[in-house]
């Protein structure tokens, strides 16, 4: 789960408190039904933050591999310019455009690019 210093209370803390009533104090209905909703949404933050952990960490590995794979073609596109006097001039056209190509959908996808 996250972890933050600064969030003192959990649904279950909520939940598990008790108020001494007053002869001059607020009616408990109220506050337990003002503490349910706290409760409630104290649970809907933590599930939200979760799915958000779990898409951060994916999104972060999905990164990592598309990075690899970009400088892979980088790579090869550098290789096949200096490889490019033993082929022929259109030949080497076409390998460098398919190549382009591909490492532009490939920061389409890592800078989160739609175009």
């Amino acid at each position: 789960m996250y972890n933050n210093e600064k969030i003192m209370l959990t649904a279950q803390d909520i939940f598990e408190k008790d108020f001494k009533i007053d002869a001059r104090g607020y009616r408990p209905q109220e506050v337990d039904k003002f503490l349910d909703t706290i409760i409630a949404d104290y649970t809907e933050f933590s599930a939200i933050i979760k799915r958000q952990e779990k898409e951060i960490n994916t999104l972060t590995s999905d990164n990592v591999k598309l990075k690899q794979e970009y400088s892979k073609l980088r790579s090869r596109l550098e290789a096949a310019g200096e490889d490019s006097s033993s082929t022929t001039a259109s030949r080497s056209a076409v390998n460098n455009v398919d190549l382009l190509r591909r490492i532009s959908q490939l920061e389409k996808v890592v800078f989160g690019r739609n175009e």
